[in-house]
């Protein structure tokens, strides 16, 4: 199974000394522009979904890809348990400089039971940025739950994506990413909602550090840039979209501004839509809408202030607070339109400030262990270097081999030591050498036959070919 977590340490050391080149995944087609398309997950799988039910492949937890032209839609069959949560993200991604319309074009995201009943809302993730075509996102859930009545039994249900847009959008099929996770259930009792009150929605001043720190924005989820508390810089071009990562625990919230500077080109057209933010949680779920502002030349920001991560925000019906459910690893996604050339014909400095706000707190306490919906050390310290998932799991495997590499010299060292030892013991204690045919120095000393003259060579050979080099 494909996950978005490093790989477990002891596997890294096998397939270090086994290989230490990482194999990238596919990266999407560039645009026109050179501007480069969505990278999918290392390892995802092809999966072509039916426009039937009764033929849907069978979806496996994990990352997959597919494609879906307009008006389409596909079946994926799956097989759930009772008392796991199970979460069914898509990826949207069209090249950039596809056309497309403005709330128009978007996906639907559905889990159905085998009787056709929806299980919870519908996800309908759509383009916000003025014809700007940048990945979207969201995810539909079979959530297990007291209060809910609906797609609490085990056995066999639907994931169902479907493609809406205008006749006069790009005719293309977009690819699409698909990730499946399960959430596992809790040991004790479910949190309850947070009440009213409970926090601040009074949006606090921005981390103000006048070191800025570089980020390397990705393509998209599986290659985004992490970043911690601070301030960060990076660039970004006309057209394209930068995806960053930040990891929040329990009871943290994010605020979150992106910045362009002045331009200096002299160009004075409105771009009404020129910067955009998007916020994702770990399951890829869209933290309230995409937020786009307008730029004329003159310094422009945009911003998001989310909710503290709580167990019991997923019966919020607020979908900017109940998508605060779980802790981990959370997406920032920047996008700056097209018509912005005319004012960055060679790409803008794009300042992030990223205020992770909040003491960590405890977790409600899972029945098994969910890397996914966790906060580790090994996280934090990433974010704070500002490294990728490929560049950390690169440093973690040369550093097991450089490790392994250690400890086998040292057994070599060790083992040629006392081979050494024992040669030289075996040496001072040795029978004299045979002074004539037949002639033994001792009982059970062998003799040296005539009739066997390369023998005692061999047997020099062997010393040499397996002991200690000689002089040692």
């Amino acid at each position: 199974m494909v996950t978005r977590r490093t790989m477990n340490r002891g596997t890294a050391v096998l397939a270090a000394l086994a290989a230490v080149t990482i194999l990238p995944g596919t990266v999407g087609v560039a645009s026109a522009d050179g501007l480069p398309g969505y990278r999918t997950g290392d390892g995802a799988t092809t999966i072509n979904g039916a426009t039937s039910a009764a033929h849907a492949p069978q979806l496996k937890p994990g990352l997959h890809t597919d494609s879906i032209k307009r008006g389409e839609q596909k079946y994926y069959a799956v097989t759930l348990d009772a008392s796991s949560s199970a979460y069914f993200s898509a990826v949207a991604a069209p090249k950039p400089g596809t056309k497309v319309e403005e709330y128009g074009d978007k996906l639907t995201v559905n889990v159905e039971d085998s009787s056709g009943n929806t299980c919870g809302a519908e996800a309908t993730p759509s383009f916000r940025g003025g014809g700007m075509a940048y990945p979207i996102a969201d995810y539909a859930t079979r959530r297990i739950g007291a209060d809910r009545t609906e797609c609490q039994k085990a056995g066999p249900y639907y994931l169902v994506i479907g493609r809406q847009g205008s006749a006069t959008s790009g005719p293309d099929a977009w690819p699409i990413e698909l990730d499946f996770l399960n959430e596992p259930p809790l040991k004790g009792n479910t949190p309850a909602q947070p009440g009213d009150g409970t926090w601040s929605t009074a949006t606090p001043a921005p981390p103000t550090d006048p070191t800025k720190r570089a980020a390397k924005g990705g393509t998209g989820f599986n290659d985004a840039g992490s970043v911690a508390f601070g301030v960060w810089k990076d660039r970004i071009r006309p057209g394209e979209t930068r995806f960053y990562r930040v990891p929040v625990d329990w009871g943290q919230r994010l605020n979150l501004s992106a910045e362009l500077p002045n331009a200096s080109t002299g160009a004075t057209d409105f771009v009404a839509r020129a910067l955009g933010l998007s916020v994702y949680n770990p399951a890829r779920g869209a933290v309230g809408e995409a937020t786009f502002v307008s730029y004329r030349g003159k310094p422009a920001t945009v911003g998001a202030f989310t909710a503290p991560v709580d167990y019991g925000n997923r019966f919020n019906p607020t979908g900017s607070v109940s998508a605060m459910r779980f802790a981990g690893w959370y997406y920032i996604e920047v996008s700056l339109h097209s018509d912005a050339a005319q004012y960055f014909p060679q790409g803008a400095d794009l300042t992030l400030r990223v205020d992770v706000r909040g003491t960590p707190k405890a977790g409600p306490g899972y029945t098994k262990p969910t890397g996914d919906f966790s906060v580790t050390p090994e996280d934090r310290e990433m974010a704070r270097k500002g490294q990728t998932a490929q560049e950390a799991a690169k440093s973690g495997t040369l550093m097991m081999v450089a490790y392994a590499g250690i400890g086998t010299g040292v057994v070599l060292l060790a083992g040629l030591g006392a081979w050494t030892l024992v040669a030289r013991r075996s040496a001072a204690g040795a029978p004299r050498a045979a002074v004539g045919p037949g002639a033994t120095d001792g009982a059970g000393a062998r003799p040296v036959l005539p009739t066997d003259p390369t023998r005692s060579v061999q047997q020099g050979q062997q010393n040499q070919q397996f002991g200690p080099p000689q002089g040692w």
